[in-house]
């Protein structure tokens, strides 16, 4: 990797509107780049580079990881390490840096959960990882149903009083648990900050009571697969490309998916909507998560420069008339392709 020092646009933040997490004091880009599936260890680290670097010039601010991103397991922490340390190291007080823990990461009882052990000793392999003193968000990344949720939330809780995170998040809970979770944290004296759900058009169980929790209890929303994992761009419209998610074996993502009618009639009359409104399928499925208050910012991956760049393109039209998100709803089924 080259050792060109990296002096950042002096107009990054002048074309970005932040929206507030909840009712807290924080501001987050509403598209933030998401490192689930594109930084593993085969990538490019020149490509990654460039990636990261134009990201915080168009604005965005914030980058989210977990300690099993990858493939393999933790590669994506160092390889975002190293981009923090030789382009960032000057520059961390204006970036939101994120990790989760909870999936399975090591052999034996304590490398997969919710206990206190395997959160606080996970989040300083992270921090190692990514080479700093601190994150900003410390999630949960999923509920385990074996270890009591005082242990998991007053786990969270001690990693923000230790000053080795900031904030306190959740991913992938229920409404009723993100409740409960809120409550005992609140009672610890550490608000829940932030809530990372799965949410697309083709996904929409949030709708279904955890965007009213995270109303009524001032949560904010950092969604993720906004995209469906590229079902909801024009990637797969004519099939499973080479080199594509679909296209591996033993990926989340199916050419059975792909290939399903109900799938491609939805993204065809989704790709319909947006060329009327002047958008990519792409672009308009990010728009339409960012439709609801509670949703802070949409989390997206980019395997090119040119593909952050045409998300970012999502916000200079935000808007959505009655009409359109009627018709939208005609095609924004969930459980499509699934």
């Amino acid at each position: 990797m080259s050792t060109d020092a990296f002096a950042p646009s002096p107009t990054r933040y002048e074309g970005t509107s932040y929206r507030r997490v909840g009712r807290s004091g924080v501001l987050l880009p509403p598209i933030s780049l998401g490192f689930w599936q594109n930084f593993g260890e085969d990538r490019d680290p020149q490509t990654l580079r460039a990636i990261v670097r134009r990201a915080f010039d168009l604005g965005i601010t914030h980058f989210d990881l977990a300690n099993n991103y990858g493939p393999p397991p933790g590669s994506a922490e160092e390889h975002v390490g190293r981009i923090l340390e030789q382009d960032f190291r000057h520059l961390r007080d204006e970036i939101i840096v994120s990790t989760k823990a909870g999936y399975r990461m090591g052999p034996g009882p304590y490398g997969d959960g919710g206990s206190r052990k395997y959160l606080l000793s996970s989040l300083d392999r992270s921090l190692h990882r990514l080479g700093l003193g601190y994150v900003d968000i410390f999630y949960h990344h999923r509920e385990d149903p074996d270890t009591p949720l005082e242990e998991t939330m007053g786990a969270l809780d001690q990693a923000v009083r230790c000053g080795k995170a900031l904030y306190a998040g959740i991913s992938n809970y229920s409404p009723e648990r993100t409740a409960e979770a809120a409550e005992i944290l609140a009672d610890l004296g550490t608000p829940l900050l932030i809530h990372q759900p799965s949410y697309s058009m083709f996904n929409r169980s949030v709708e279904h009571g955890l965007l009213d929790v995270a109303d009524g209890l001032g949560i904010g929303l950092a969604v993720y697969s906004p995209l469906q994992q590229g079902l909801l761009t024009n990637k797969y419209a004519s099939g499973v490309p080479t080199g594509s998610r679909a296209s591996s074996t033993g990926g989340s993502l199916t050419s059975r998916q792909v290939h399903d009618d109900a799938y491609q009639e939805c993204r065809h009359g989704l790709s319909e909507i947006a060329h009327g409104r002047g958008q990519s399928l792409a672009q308009l499925a990010l728009a339409w998560t960012l439709r609801h208050p509670s949703v802070a910012t949409a989390l997206v991956g980019a395997s090119t420069v040119r593909q952050l760049e045409q998300n970012i393109l999502t916000v200079e039209n935000l808007d959505f008339t009655r009409e359109e998100l009627a018709r939208i709803d005609e095609y924004a089924i969930d459980g499509t392709a699934r």
